[in-house]
């Protein structure tokens, strides 16, 4: 294959138009987050990932996990805990088995925060599927995001 394929002419246009349906559902849902909750996209999404942890085997999560699933480094996810513990939403603990483990829960202020963003998310995210749904080169892609089912 070369550049000038066709092949990866489609796929790159595919890519492209992945990363735009991306850009703009992020850029909505945070003027919206920003606006109504003093929260960026980034801190709702930990608030929620870390608030998913139980008290079972395996149930909290250490930073490099919490990092993966927030797409960030590990010193941006740690800069992110740190404001956030600061602001009161998170909490810090050592690992009650690993002296050198330290875990992050979502404090009472911060589940509170999240159930009063988890609606403006949402009603964000749908907002901009449908304004992306009107675009034809995203209409496709909006229609496969529609289309999953993530088991909880």
């Amino acid at each position: 294959m070369t550049a000038t394929d066709p092949a990866l002419t489609a796929l790159a246009q595919g890519w492209c138009a992945l990363s735009a349906l991306h850009g703009r559902i992020e850029a909505h849902i945070e003027r919206a987050l920003q606006a109504e909750h003093d929260l960026s996209v980034r801190e709702y999404s930990l608030l929620d990932v870390l608030s998913r942890q139980h008290a079972g085997e395996g149930g909290h999560l250490q930073m490099k996990q919490v990092a993966d699933a927030v797409v960030l480094s590990q010193s941006a996810t740690t800069r992110l805990v740190t404001r956030l513990e600061d602001r009161g939403l998170l909490e810090r603990y050592l690992c009650p088995t690993d002296r050198r483990g330290i875990y992050t829960d979502v404090t009472a202020a911060g589940l509170r925060l999240l159930e009063e963003a988890r609606p403006t998310n949402d009603a964000a995210l749908r907002e901009a599927l449908d304004g992306a749904a009107k675009n034809p080169e995203l209409a496709p892609l909006v229609r496969v995001v529609e289309s999953l089912s993530v088991p909880t």
